[in-house]
């Protein structure tokens, strides 16, 4: 690695927004399962390795409401080593 340059994948670091793989997937719908009054679509990634790892879900929002106004948002997901992911927070954009 040359002097300045980033890794992606360093422990502490955040990577930079991406597609989603399968895994990622996985990880939002366990996360979300049984959330209700918004449907979270997710687009792009963000990760942090830190005990388990964190993401950060880039996300269309549409409230579960007569007249639904889409919106942006972060979903903030912790994927424990062991055990089942959970929301952190969700921000809207």
């Amino acid at each position: 690695m040359k002097t300045g340059e980033h890794n992606n994948h360093s422990a502490g670091g955040w990577t930079q927004f991406e597609a989603l793989t399968p895994a990622d997937k996985k990880v939002f719908d366990q996360a979300m399962e049984g959330f209700v009054g918004v449907k979270y679509t997710p687009e792009k990634v963000s990760k942090q390795v830190v005990n388990g790892t964190n993401y950060r879900f880039k996300c269309t929002a549409l409230p579960s409401t007569k007249d639904p106004h889409p919106h942006k948002a972060i979903v903030k997901i912790h994927a424990p080593i062991v055990g089942k992911p959970k929301i952190e927070e969700i921000e809207k954009e």
